[in-house]
């Protein structure tokens, strides 16, 4: 049987359900294809914290006592570990039985260079980076921010699906950067029973993790310059708009223009702080509502993301701004995008007009495009032979 190391930060985000769904989608859908997955996920000293928030060792961080939590209630308390950034210990396995695995492994999954400790990266046979961030990613390599960590790799897969096309503008650096969806596993997301056609729904941050990018004399926004465009969506329209937003304190002024348009905010954390809470707050929609990063629109990146993923398996259209993806996904039945706040508009009204039609299709779109069991043995394919 291969061995496949996924790596991916899930400890690094404590109550972040849909993070650690995305890491949890490559390591159960290798699993499914019959190799020994393994999540091997690093984090620094200086990030474990106990639940005040408090300095902790890695024994007694929550961030650990998270780890544990998501790993043995998906099956993989007996193929996972989290190890030191500096090599000074791990738990679920030692330092040195990481490095003999890692030494057989015939497959790292490394998904946004989460593992870059040398006696367990330059082990496997075959190391894939994912590109979760396209734009950020390549520019950060472009200034040299990233060190030499994507030179320790074979290959390379982005969810930006344009990157490398005439039609996008992030550079290369001849890099050849392999489109990738993000893989989802269909049987754990089945198609949802109680939607409600009018209710529009989002799950995510109202900066993003980054901050304003800039290069080349350009300065590339965030996801927050991008929601503004688009608050009178509530206003504008009779259907129900909420958002599972993570919003500063600070940024009150963002909130109230939200609040004043009609938006109902909710605290990701209480209804989407696990795997299986996030789950039920996605299929307790109707249709996703959802803005991009402000780089991944503009460098027109196709970026396409793992939320949307979710939402379509669970039979729920999916209205985002687009990147660039419709030139390889399927778009105007299921998945619409937009780029105006009257295209928005518009493809509320169409997801309203005729919900079952677009439930259908959104179904049909996730296993046509998504499906882990066939993303992952298109990837296993080459990467492997």
């Amino acid at each position: 049987m291969n061995t496949a190391l996924v790596s991916g930060a899930i400890a690094n985000k404590p109550g972040n359900g849909g993070e650690a769904w995305v890491r949890l989608s490559w390591a159960l859908g290798l699993r499914r294809l019959g190799l020994d997955a393994w999540l091997i996920e690093e984090i620094a000293p200086e990030i474990c914290r106990d639940r005040e928030g408090r300095a902790a060792s890695l024994e007694g961080s929550e961030n650990l006592a998270w780890f544990r939590l998501v790993t043995e209630g998906f099956g993989l308390g007996d193929r996972s570990a989290l190890v030191l950034s500096d090599g000074s210990g791990a738990a679920g396995a030692t330092v040195a039985e990481l490095a003999d695995l890692a030494s057989g492994a015939d497959l790292l999954v490394n998904v946004s260079g989460n593992l870059r400790l040398e006696p367990l990266l330059s082990r496997p046979r075959r190391r894939l980076y994912v590109d979760l961030d396209p734009g950020y990613t390549q520019l950060w390599h472009a200034s040299g921010a990233l060190g030499s960590v994507l030179e320790r790799h074979h290959a390379f897969l982005t969810v930006g699906l344009e990157i490398g096309t005439p039609s996008c503008s992030v550079p290369t650096a001849g890099i050849r950067w392999r489109p990738v969806l993000p893989p989802w596993l269909l049987d754990e997301w089945p198609v949802a029973e109680l939607a409600n056609p009018s209710r529009f729904t989002t799950v995510g941050s109202w900066r993003g993790g980054y901050g304003r990018l800039e290069h080349d004399g350009r300065t590339y926004g965030q996801k927050a310059h991008e929601f503004r465009r688009f608050a009178e969506m509530p206003r504008r329209s009779p259907a129900v708009f909420e958002a599972a937003l993570d919003i500063d304190p600070a940024d009150h002024a963002d909130r109230t223009l939200l609040a004043e348009n009609g938006w109902q905010l909710v605290d990701p954390r209480v209804v989407a702080g696990d795997p299986w809470a996030y789950r039920r707050y996605i299929q307790g929609g109707g249709a996703e509502f959802s803005v991009a990063q402000g780089i991944y629109v503009e460098t027109n990146s196709g970026w396409v993301g793992d939320r949307t993923a979710a939402y379509l398996a669970s039979g729920m259209p999916a209205l985002v701004q687009d990147t660039g993806l419709s030139r390889t996904i399927p778009t105007g039945e299921g998945l619409l995008t937009f780029r105006t706040l009257d295209e928005a508009i518009a493809g509320a009204e169409a997801i309203a007009g005729d919900y079952e039609r677009h439930s259908r299709a959104a179904r049909r779109i996730a296993e046509e495009q998504f499906d882990s069991d066939a993303v992952l043995t298109r990837l296993l394919d080459e990467a492997l032979s």
